[in-house]
Parts: C-alpha cells; sequence; structure tokens
C-alpha cells in the first residue's frame, strides 16, 4: 500500500467518525469553560474522605491529639474544594438550559452542597463504624477491627455506597453514579446508589453481588457473594420500553441472612429474620423468620459404567 493510499484511508475514516449521523447520540457538547467531571479527581476525594472517616488507616493522618485536629483540617479544606468543582461539573453536565452561563449559574449551590455533605461525614462514620463492628463479628477470619477496615473489599464499597447515597440524597447528579462504579470496579460488588441500606450492614466476600436501585434493605443483614436483590420483568410504556423509577426491586427487613448464589427478584419482601439459602431462586413474599433452602436431589446410585 503506498502512502497516499494510506492517507486516503485515513482521511475517508475522519470523515466517517465526524459525520453527525455516527455520533448524534453519543456526544456531550462540551463548552469552553465548563468543567467535566474527572475520575482521577474523585479518586482522590474518595480517598481522602477515607482518610478522614478512618484516620491513621490510610494517608499520613496523625492521631496525637495536638495534631489530628491540624490535619483534619487541612483534608476538610481541600475536601471541600475538590468535592465543590466535581460537584459542579456534575450539574453543568446535566444543565439542559444551554443559554446559561452554567458555571455561574451552578457554583453557588455546588458550594452548598459540598458544606452540607461535609457536615454529613461525622454520620458517615457512625454508621460505618456500626458496618466494620458487625463485619468483624459476623466473620470468625476477621483476626482483629484494623484488618477489616484495611482488607476488606466490603467496607470499601459500603463507604462508597454511603457517600454516593448522601449525595444522591442532595440531588447531585452524575457523580453519586461515578463514585458507585468505582467501588464496582475496585471490588466486584455493585450497589447502586439510590438503594436505601440500614445500619450493620455486612458483605461476606462480596464478589458479585449486586443490589438494585429501589432495594430496600433494614438494619443487621448479611449478605455473601454472588447475591444479587435484581427486578423480575420491567413494566413497559406506550412506546415498548421499560418504564423508569418504579420501585422493582426487593425489600429486606432486618435481621436476615442471605446465602452465596441467591437470586431474589422484584418488589418482594423477605421477612425479618429469614435465612435465605444459597443459589436458591426467589420471587415471593416471604414470612418473618422463613428458611428457604434448596430441595434436597432424589438419592442417586454411582456405578464405574461395568454394570456391577
Amino acid at each position: 500500500m503506498t502512502t497516499q493510499e494510506f492517507d486516503s484511508k485515513l482521511v475517508q475514516t475522519i470523515d466517517c467518525l465526524s459525520h453527525p449521523d455516527t455520533y448524534d447520540v453519543v456526544c456531550h457538547e462540551h463548552r469552553l469553560g465548563e468543567p467535566l467531571p474527572s475520575i482521577a479527581r474523585l479518586q482522590k476525594i474518595i480517598d481522602m474522605v477515607r482518610e478522614i472517616l478512618f484516620p491513621g488507616y490510610f494517608g499520613n493522618t496523625s492521631l496525637r491529639p495536638n495534631s489530628i485536629k491540624h490535619y483534619m483540617g487541612v483534608y476538610v479544606d481541600e475536601l471541600y474544594e475538590l468535592l465543590s468543582q466535581e460537584i459542579l461539573a456534575g450539574m453543568c453536565f446535566e444543565c439542559q438550559d444551554e443559554n446559561a452561563e452554567k458555571v455561574k449559574k451552578h457554583t453557588h449551590r455546588a458550594r452548598e452542597i459540598a458544606v452540607s455533605f461535609i457536615e454529613y461525614l461525622p454520620e458517615i462514620r457512625r454508621k460505618l463504624v456500626a458496618d466494620v463492628n458487625a463485619t468483624f463479628l459476623n466473620d470468625p477470619a476477621a483476626r482483629n477491627i484494623g484488618e477489616v477496615i484495611f482488607c476488606y473489599p466490603a467496607i470499601r464499597a459500603i463507604t462508597n455506597y454511603r457517600m454516593a447515597h448522601r449525595l444522591l440524597e442532595m440531588e447531585v447528579p452524575l457523580i453519586p453514579r461515578f463514585i458507585s462504579e468505582m467501588a464496582h470496579s475496585e471490588t466486584g460488588i455493585d450497589i447502586h446508589p439510590r438503594a436505601q441500606i440500614g445500619e450493620s450492614f455486612t458483605i461476606d466476600h462480596g464478589t458479585g453481588v449486586v443490589i438494585g436501585s429501589t432495594s430496600i434493605i433494614g438494619n443487621n443483614v448479611k449478605i455473601y457473594q454472588g447475591v444479587t436483590l435484581g427486578a423480575k420483568s420491567f413494566p413497559l410504556d406506550e412506546n415498548g420500553n421499560p418504564i423508569k423509577g418504579i420501585p422493582r426491586h426487593p425489600i429486606v427487613e432486618d435481621d436476615v441472612v442471605i446465602y452465596s448464589g441467591a437470586t431474589i427478584l422484584g418488589r418482594i419482601t423477605i421477612g425479618k429474620g429469614s435465612v435465605i439459602g444459597g443459589n436458591v431462586w426467589v420471587t415471593r413474599d416471604t414470612p418473618p423468620h422463613s428458611k428457604i433452602v434448596q430441595s434436597r436431589p432424589k438419592e442417586v446410585t454411582f456405578t464405574d459404567g461395568l454394570g456391577i
């Protein structure tokens, strides 16, 4: 192939990629000066929140009484600036008012939300302390609290979830989903930020766990790897598309244990204190203190194939 032929093929490809019909659905018209969400900055925010919530475990926070307040002040100031920028980026990205100066329009509100989120951090810490304690007490393999905080993917995923859920409650667009999907990529645990999860929540192992957006989980619930809290069906609108925003995921009441591989689908209720066994498929309500397990197969006799 000649140089001229190479150039011709590249020009044809550029023309194709530049044609509006090929990118209309997947193109975001970004105006100069408007911030876009940044994975790198969001990762820094997540790391900083972990340092604030678990002092002495992440980063270089000193626990000496005469210096911890200084470190907290430095971290909170930096967190405020970074979080304000990312909230603003999310607001600009989803703003439909193309005639507005989006940065000017949303900056004050973004800063208000950042302050409100930081004010809520003590409550997030309180909830995470309960999650960590529940994880430690429910897992015989856990040697100490520090191991749970440092090493357990569930604590990382739940930390991201509690951050994302609070931001979603404050109507921050896009950023909560970024934060939850970053935990999903890191841990293999997929928790939608809109799900409602109570206190002392435990995920053992965690790989493959899926918790859908309208799920409601009570207090002191423990689930194992591969559990799905999903939707059974999707009501369609007049155009044949799934209707969004309706409750379609399970309600799991307090003190429930769900073992590995269980699939629970639809807007059903798993009653308080129930035990859902491994690899079962549940699509109906279960009363409190139920025990759902697979039925035992009939006894099978194996031979060596010689008729003996």
